[in-house]
């Protein structure tokens, strides 16, 4: 017995040489390679840098996206919304392409920068197809063959939604790798970091890049700069891409160990197909579906399978919060555009209003812990996890609820537009007679002199036949809209602004179609040698056409000459408005999304963390795709109605969510483990102590047969 036990004493051994020589060759690996600043290793630097670079190339294309396509391409806002959501879905399903790649073979240094060159490649191909100029033939300022722009758009965000989710699970990660074991509070304070920065690249990028979106650019001509606005975050994702390169040599890059989620997937594809073989009633029942699997695999492995599938059970109801929660960078930003946005000082771009989001986040996170939470277990309320996610669900549906009522008073304020195969006119006399009028679909009618009609008339089609007079004269009219200036004399007129330049407008005639940017803008109307200032105050989304009379007098006193015609009225409802329901929904994540992590985390086997972390993504990636199903479903002709629609479904599945969470019981998955591990242990032991028993009884046999032969032996001898 002693003899059997010394022999197993060096194994024991062995294996525990054999662990620290792969630690301390671990930690030489790293010292040869780290230089430490103020007790960090100088290699994270790079990675907060690059990591704050590329959030800020993300959010800040992300910030203009639906805007441009809905400007640029002239696509409407359902379709501008379905590409959008499924853009983002699919940057929430590929961190699990990427991190199977990073586990399995490249490793994360090597993924990282090659998805980080896809990236790159992605955000340049965007920034080149918002170049008008490119198809720009007739130099008016809008590209001639949109199918070029849209390839090269669809494929850019095919490609920045490979690189963005390919890299989203690796950079956090290899930044945790750069620390020792010794340095747990250094790694922890990194973590921080990291995420500031996380929310700074988003707060700048969609403060700064919906400004360079309002510009005006091009060679020829001008529209609004959305080749800068991708340009720049394409320009900080090279500079994210170059920054991570040159921290290359003081990198700790661990190899890849494989990635646990193939292992459960067999696993788990195991159990079912081992549960389907045996489904006759011959075969006795498991305790659960799961234990099918003991045949093949690991007891410990099976038990925390049964652990994760407990989480994932409840994220089934969860995409539903993400539904409501991407809507603020698509439907919130196209209501935005029908506000006004002058907050006197300043003026908020539509898409400037996510900024709300990022600042929330930074505000709302430390009054959380160390307020809001503190004060409910004060009162004595038990606010579990799963509670608080509950009370988030419920707060992004008052912000959905919030957003109905806001458009409600939007849609009081708006024309009655036509539909997207319509198109609306407005007849204006510049003559001092009234004129017979004989439009299509209409009795003819009498527009009296220097008049404008009343009420819009409405076509199905862009262009029309207009009768004007007697003897009736026919024109074929192409129905658009903004702001034009009509030239009543019968001379040249020439007008022109510091914005924009109309050219010279022929007698009778009509300025080209423009924009203006909101607030003050000043004309100079020039005849020959006279002059005079026109001076006009413009809201957000207002259409005017300006009447010059016959009879104008160039002097101080024109201003009071030209008549003002007002086909839109300016958006006369504030973007202030839109505040309540980002606060909701801002709080609403923080106690449904931060809480979420934590509470995966905290209820995840060692081992399973990043198959929770998948799922966790993956529930957002489905969010998206919900806002495709319920919109092409709907079909609501009012958009207020698809917000109540949005906010009652969430209602539903938080009463849903609730009812699982109330039959959930948290655990201690460390003790879980802890106890499969003895008892693992204990069979050890005990196969062990049934070894050497069989072992011994071996020996005595063994020596018992030897005695007999020693007896046989001398037996011959004396005989």
């Amino acid at each position: 017995m002693f003899h059997t036990q010394t022999g197993r004493k060096p194994a024991g051994v062995r294996i525990q040489v054999r662990q620290t020589d792969q630690n301390r060759n671990r930690q030489t690996n790293r010292s040869r390679r780290r230089t430490e600043v103020f007790g960090y290793p100088i290699s994270i630097f790079f990675i907060i840098v690059n990591e704050f670079c590329e959030r800020f190339s993300y959010y800040g294309m992300r910030a203009v996206l639906v805007l441009y396509f809905k400007y640029f391409f002239q696509w409407n806002d359902d379709l501008a919304i379905s590409i959008y959501h499924t853009f983002v879905a699919f940057c929430y399903l590929t961190p699990i392409f990427g991190a199977i790649v990073a586990d399995s073979w490249l490793g994360k240094f090597r993924t990282i920068i090659y998805l980080s060159i896809v990236y790159a490649v992605g955000q340049v191909a965007m920034a080149v197809s918002a170049i008008h100029d490119i198809t720009d033939k007739n130099r008016d300022g809008t590209p001639d063959n949109l199918t070029f722009h849209v390839v090269l758009s669809m494929v850019g965000l095919m490609l920045i939604a490979l690189g963005t989710g390919g890299i989203k699970p690796c950079v956090a990660a290899f930044g945790g790798d750069q620390f020792g074991d010794q340095q747990e509070k250094q790694r922890r304070t990194f973590f921080s970091v990291f995420y500031l920065c996380i929310n700074g690249g988003s707060l700048l990028s969609t403060i700064i890049t919906p400004i360079l979106r309002a510009q005006d650019c091009g060679i020829h001509s001008k529209s609004k700069c959305y080749s800068l606005a991708f340009g720049v975050p394409a320009a900080l994702m090279v500079v994210a891409l170059a920054v991570f390169i040159m921290g290359s040599s003081m990198y700790y890059k661990a190899k890849p160990e494989g990635n646990i989620m193939f292992k459960v997937s067999k696993c788990i594809g195991f159990a079912i197909k081992n549960r389907y073989r045996h489904r006759s009633k011959q075969y006795p029942k498991k305790e659960h579906w799961m234990d099918w699997a003991e045949e093949k695999y690991d007891k410990l492995l099976i038990a925390q399978i049964k652990i994760a599938l407990r989480v994932l059970f409840l994220y089934i109801p969860l995409p539903m919060f993400w539904t409501l929660f991407d809507q603020k960078g698509s439907r919130w930003t196209l209501q935005a555009t029908t506000m006004d946005g002058n907050f006197g000082a300043i003026v908020i771009q539509p898409d400037q209003m996510q900024t709300i989001n990022p600042i929330l986040i930074l505000t709302l996170v430390p009054i959380m812990d160390s307020l809001i939470y503190p004060l409910i277990r004060k009162c004595g309320l038990n606010f579990t996890p799963l509670r608080k996610m509950t009370v988030g669900m419920i707060l992004a549906a008052l912000a959905f609820f919030c957003a109905a009522v806001i458009q409600l008073q939007i849609d009081k304020t708006l024309p009655d537009f036509p539909s997207k195969t319509q198109s609306q006119l407005k007849l204006l006399n510049m003559g001092n007679t009234a004129i017979k009028v004989q439009l299509p679909g209409s009795e003819e009618f009498t527009l009296p002199g220097a008049q404008a009609s009343e009420d819009y008339f409405q076509f199905d089609s862009e262009q029309i036949v207009v009768s004007v007079g007697n003897p009736s004269v026919t024109k074929s009219v192409l129905l658009t809209k903004e702001q034009r200036f009509i030239n009543g004399m019968s001379k040249p007129l020439n007008v022109s602004s510091d914005a924009v330049q109309l050219g010279v407008i022929n007698p009778f005639h009509y300025s080209n179609y423009t924009q203006i940017k909101n607030g003050r803008a000043t004309f100079t109307l020039q005849d020959g040698s006279h002059s005079c200032e026109y001076s006009k105050d413009f809201g957000f989304g207002g259409s005017y056409t300006f009447f010059v009379p016959s009879t104008l007098s160039f002097g101080s006193n024109c201003q009071e000459s030209i008549t003002e015609t007002v086909n839109i009225k300016p958006n006369s409802v504030h973007m202030a408005l839109q505040i309540p329901q980002y606060f909701l929904i801002t709080a609403g994540e923080v106690m449904f999304s931060v809480t979420g992590l934590e509470f995966s985390y905290s209820q995840a086997p060692s081992n399973m963390k990043s198959v929770l972390q998948a799922g966790w993504l993956l529930t957002n990636a489905v969010g998206n795709f919900i806002v495709l199903i319920v919109a092409e479903i709907a079909k609501l002709p009012k958009q207020w109605t698809e917000y109540i629609l949005f906010a009652s479904l969430l209602v539903a599945v938080c009463i849903i969510f609730s009812i699982m969470a109330s039959f959930y019981t948290y655990i201690d998955p460390t003790e879980i483990e802890a106890q499969f591990k003895n008892k693992s242990y204990d069979s050890d032991e005990d196969d062990d102590k049934k070894k050497l028993e069989k072992s011994e009884h071996k020996m005595e046999k063994r020596n018992s047969v030897s005695s007999d032969e020693e007896d046989n032996k001398s037996n011959q001898t004396s005989m």
